[in-house]
């Protein structure tokens, strides 16, 4: 009787897996893509049967759900998928090699039923260069000026100061940053080239996801709060953005107008990029928009985070609007070549024109507030 029960279990577990079959994705070439259908990432992947779980995961969702297509050289499967949940199926290589594979959404991060409610106030500094930046300590040893840059995500380090500065020992997991009375963790550090004027390196916006971050240049604050402070949603000063994420940063809607031609598309909140508008010329030409009626100011080279050289034309746009908010007369840098992104290309924000407004980002509900401060009406930086 007792062997018997023991068949039975294993029959059981049998019916169980055969219920759970996987999907099978054919291939001949381990190189295939994967596009994330409502933004449009497409990122290139390898199917590679040595290792035991290859995990791709999304890009924070800002909807319920997400459409993820996976393509090889000769077949192709569609896949749904929820906040926290996993997607799992098997490549078959060349017909004889399984690839495990894993689409995976992170669950979504809310602080906002923490208890005791924080809200944690820093001192917030701004240069004539337009680069913000905030005192933070490394692992308990590094005293680090830091740039929040909101069009990056985890913690990047200058190659000069991971080289003759940092003293603490950096590992992959174990990393802890504070910053104000808070310590933030489990970020990845990242070495470049470049930082912003100031400052030996830049942090990300995802190290407060499910949090409120506010950032204040009439005060000279940046504050971090469990929850949204309500006289926010009772000021009707503030302009609401919708929050739109893609590959790991994230992006609100912006017009610009020229002549009789308006274009609206998502921008880059990126208060790292410390001009006014980069903006993408030859996709401009694309959707109508005449690029070649604004008039140039100057041609310049400029940096990236990496010290590539980036070609860039200033020059002068009639409008741009955010929210219910309007600036004129802006010059903006033209790209005579599209950048591409992970396939894609995309206008920038810059903290030129962001360091204007007041800002709350509510990374619990995917909105932006903000409404001006003292800087609107400064005089446009101009940038050699």
């Amino acid at each position: 009787m007792k062997n018997f029960s023991i068949l039975i279990c294993i029959f059981s577990a049998c019916m169980i897996n055969a219920q759970k079959k996987l999907p099978v994705i054919k291939a001949n070439s381990n190189r295939m893509t994967i596009l994330e259908k409502d933004n449009g990432l497409t990122t290139d992947w390898n199917a590679d049967p040595k290792i035991k779980l290859d995990v791709y995961t999304t890009s924070k969702l800002d909807t319920e759900k997400k459409t993820i297509k996976v393509k090889t050289d000769i077949d192709s499967a569609t896949f749904t998928i929820k906040k926290g949940q996993n997607k799992d199926f098997i490549v078959l290589l060349k017909g004889k090699d399984s690839c495990m594979t894993r689409i995976t959404s992170l669950p979504p991060k809310n602080f906002s039923k923490v208890k005791p409610v924080f809200h944690d106030t820093i001192k917030l500094s701004i240069n004539e260069q337009n680069t913000m930046f905030v005192k933070t300590v490394l692992n308990k040893t590094d005293t680090l000026i830091l740039n929040f840059d909101t069009g990056s995500s985890d913690l990047t380090l200058t190659r000069e100061n991971l080289k003759n500065k940092i003293k603490s020992s950096l590992t992959s997991g174990s990393n802890v940053l504070e910053i104000g009375n808070r310590v933030y963790q489990d970020f990845r550090i990242y070495p470049a080239d470049l930082a912003g004027h100031g400052t030996e390196g830049r942090f990300g916006w995802d190290l407060f996801d499910g949090m409120i971050v506010e950032l204040n240049y009439d005060k000279g604050i940046m504050a971090v709060h469990s929850q949204l402070p309500k006289e926010v949603k009772k000021d009707k000063s503030y302009s609401k953005l919708t929050i739109k994420y893609f590959n790991n940063v994230f992006f609100v809607e912006g017009s610009i107008k020229q002549g009789k031609s308006t274009n609206t598309d998502w921008y880059l909140f990126d208060t790292g990029y410390q001009r006014t508008i980069m903006l993408d010329g030859p996709m401009l030409k694309e959707q109508g928009f005449p690029v070649h009626t604004m008039k140039e100011i100057r041609r310049v080279v400029m940096r990236g985070g990496q010290g590539n050289e980036v070609p860039v034309i200033t020059s002068g746009l009639e409008s741009f609007t955010l929210g219910k908010y309007t600036l004129t007369n802006i010059p903006v840098q033209v790209l005579s070549q599209s950048r591409l992104v992970s396939r894609s290309r995309m206008h920038i924000l810059g903290n030129e024109i962001l360091k204007r407004f007041n800002v709350f980002f509510d990374f619990q509900n995917n909105v932006v507030y903000l409404k001006p401060n003292k800087l609107m009406d400064e005089k446009y930086i101009e940038h050699s």
